[in-house]
């Protein structure tokens, strides 16, 4: 479980936030130690990585600091307006651990993955949504697999800001990429238009509940105040803009979508494949197969990725954006990305 956390750590460090790095390395310390951490985080010795303990921990904590409950804590975090200070925030999460023990058991016994539903990755999304509309103009339904709240659903309500005042998207928009796009660009003449928005997710938040927004906004690290920002617009739009997201598996929910005559149905999906177990997998790729056997120039489909892959069994793992559309159904990498979406490196 140490180990664990000390690689959560150095994940932290190499993302952008020193915040979470240092903290995460003292609670790996105390761990070791059998100080409140150990007594916290106990029975979750063998969770799997995936299940990412030390993130919902330090969810866990974040969440008790935006209802005001950790006012010391609360000092050091830019969230809710403290100065970012690791070492000294340690002796104060440390005390929390005490004080909250059995709440953050609690919120640990959900056993739920993270719900980061990051909105930086909607400038990947944004521009493979533009590639498909430059080949097949025309309408698009939007399905996401393990969408959270659905904040990505409303991509198209966000604006990439680019040079010499171009851009994709509302210029009114409270969500702003800015530094989104490098590289060659995507195609930017054909308007994107959705039509239908719906996701799923086996854990799903509403992002316009008071509820939904703390658990939003705790997963997000608070020290790193553009996501923050980013977050808080993408609220702002879930609130007048509707997207449905059923509580359901990936298996199920593919199986339920069918193909419609005179749009192009766009199945996506960003850091979330590694949630599926292999027969999860197995049978949304043998849908994904089923309708793309079933596209034609009315009805056509497309399949748009941002998942940790390696290009070559022997490359390094990279985030890569990956389009395939049918009629057709070549796989194009068409960029890299930023874990958190930006920048996203058009190829």
């Amino acid at each position: 479980m140490a180990g664990h956390i000390r690689w959560q750590a150095d994940a932290c460090r190499q993302l952008g936030s020193p915040l979470y790095s240092v903290l995460l390395d003292h609670v790996a310390d105390d761990v070791l130690a059998g100080g409140p951490s150990a007594d916290v985080l106990a029975g979750h010795e063998n969770d799997p990585g995936p299940s990412a303990l030390a993130l919902r921990l330090m969810g866990s904590v974040h969440r008790l600091v935006l209802e005001r409950c950790a006012p010391a804590l609360a000092e050091f975090f830019p969230s809710v307006g403290g100065e970012a200070a690791a070492e000294e925030a340690w002796p104060a999460l440390r005390e929390v651990l005490v004080e909250h023990r059995g709440e953050l058991r609690r919120l640990l016994a959900l056993d739920q993955a993270p719900q980061t539903n990051e909105v930086g990755r909607a400038a990947a999304l944004i521009g493979g949504l533009a590639h498909v509309v430059a080949e097949w103009p025309g309408p698009l339904r939007l399905f996401e697999i393990g969408a959270s709240a659905g904040l990505n659903l409303r991509a198209d309500k966000y604006r990439v800001a680019l040079p010499g005042g171009l851009g994709l998207g509302p210029l009114d928009s409270p969500v702003v990429l800015d530094n989104a796009w490098q590289g060659r660009l995507p195609p930017l003449g054909a308007p994107l238009e959705i039509v239908e928005r719906s996701g799923c997710d086996t854990a799903p938040l509403d992002a316009t509940t008071d509820d939904g927004r703390l658990r939003l906004t705790s997963y997000v690290w608070p020290d790193q105040r553009a996501r923050l920002d980013r977050l808080r617009g993408a609220l702002e739009i879930a609130a007048r803009v509707p997207a449905t997201v059923d509580r359901a598996t990936g298996r199920d929910f593919v199986r339920r979508i069918e193909l419609v005559p005179g749009t192009t149905t766009v199945i996506w999906h960003s850091v979330t494949w590694q949630y599926l177990g292999v027969d999860e997998q197995e049978d949304v790729s043998a849908r994904l197969d089923d309708l793309a056997a079933q596209a034609d120039e009315r009805s056509r489909f497309a399949h748009l990725l941002l998942e940790p892959r390696r290009r070559t069994p022997s490359s390094e793992w990279e985030f890569l954006l990956v389009l395939r559309i049918w009629p057709g159904g070549d796989e194009r990498v068409l960029a890299t990305a930023h874990p958190h979406g930006l920048p996203t490196t058009w190829s």
